[in-house]
């Protein structure tokens, strides 16, 4: 099954934690175990544009729709055989201890 990692800053970071320190590792891990597809880092909020179809307008925004002083950094997609290996894996990431992880599945194609 496939998942798609959400890495999110955070208003509330681990004591000491600055930033990303040790992607590399984690980063190497996903390709030795095979797990992680792809992934990258996201450009700015401010470099976001977001859409909405409303009575048939399209109405075209700067920045992100929400105010909020967490934002989306990046993503990484995964396969793995059961959600405890995407936890377990998904845990080293350095943005676990300096922002937040949302993990989601992804639907099956059902064609």
């Amino acid at each position: 099954m496939e998942y798609l990692l959400f890495i999110a800053t955070d208003t509330d970071p681990e004591p000491g934690m600055t930033g990303p320190e040790g992607i590399e590792e984690w980063l190497e891990e996903g390709a030795r175990r095979g797990i992680r597809k792809q992934g990258h880092r996201l450009r700015p909020v401010e470099d976001a544009t977001t859409i909405r179809l409303r009575g048939g307008e399209l109405m075209v925004t700067d920045g992100p729709f929400t105010e909020s002083k967490e934002w989306i950094a990046g993503f990484d997609i995964l396969e793995a055989d059961n959600l405890d290996d995407v936890i377990d894996y998904a845990s080293r990431h350095p943005m676990a201890r300096a922002g937040r992880i949302e993990i989601r599945p992804f639907w099956p194609d059902e064609f």
